[in-house]
């Protein structure tokens, strides 16, 4: 139950802010104009983009509620074969995402097209890609196994040699994709 919580925190995280390119394309506003105070729409802007910022953050927070698991050395020899760096790998996906949102004409497409987009991202089980983390300083990895079993690890560690790689705080997503807790 913590998981499937989680990872539904995650894919809104992982989209969320899709949701933000179309309000603010669109011209809402979080505090609505006033005849008496004229506030400026940056702040309506700021705020819709401070919510997936926070609910990214609450998702590091809660981390400790995930199963545990790590990927150790073992008779100090790795256990991974081979490391790949998958941060800019999602850029394309995440670009077409704004894309999606500019190209939205109403607000009820795109609450569908959000769903579509979310349940995706949900039913994929694979990645919760969210650049956002990106600003907390973790990175993106595949990791190979030596049983070549393809990982995705965030982590905020600099990984380049896989002989070196040891994960003890790994937290378990789902089966595929892990979050390493060793410099939170």
């Amino acid at each position: 139950m913590k998981q499937l919580l989680y990872r539904l925190l995650l894919s809104f995280n992982s989209t969320s802010l899709l949701i933000v390119v179309y309000l603010v394309k669109s011209g809402y506003l979080f505090l609505p104009k006033n005849i008496w105070i004229n506030v400026s729409p940056w702040i309506s802007y700021a705020i819709f983009l401070i919510i997936p910022v926070l609910t990214t953050i609450l998702s590091i927070l809660v981390i400790d509620f995930l199963d545990s698991d790590s990927i150790e050395l073992k008779n100090g020899k790795s256990k991974i074969n081979f490391i790949e760096q998958a941060n800019n790998q999602f850029l394309p996906s995440y670009l077409g995402y704004f894309f999606v949102a500019l190209s939205i004409p109403n607000l009820d497409t795109l609450i569908i097209s959000y769903l579509i987009i979310y349940g995706f991202t949900f039913c994929s089980q694979a990645l919760y890609y969210n650049p956002i983390f990106l600003l907390f300083g973790f990175n993106f990895y595949y990791i190979t196994t030596i049983n070549n079993i393809k990982i995705f690890v965030l982590t905020k560690q600099k990984l380049k040699n896989p002989s070196e790689a040891n994960f003890t705080h790994l937290k378990r997503i789902n089966n595929f994709t892990f979050i390493d807790t060793y410099k939170l």
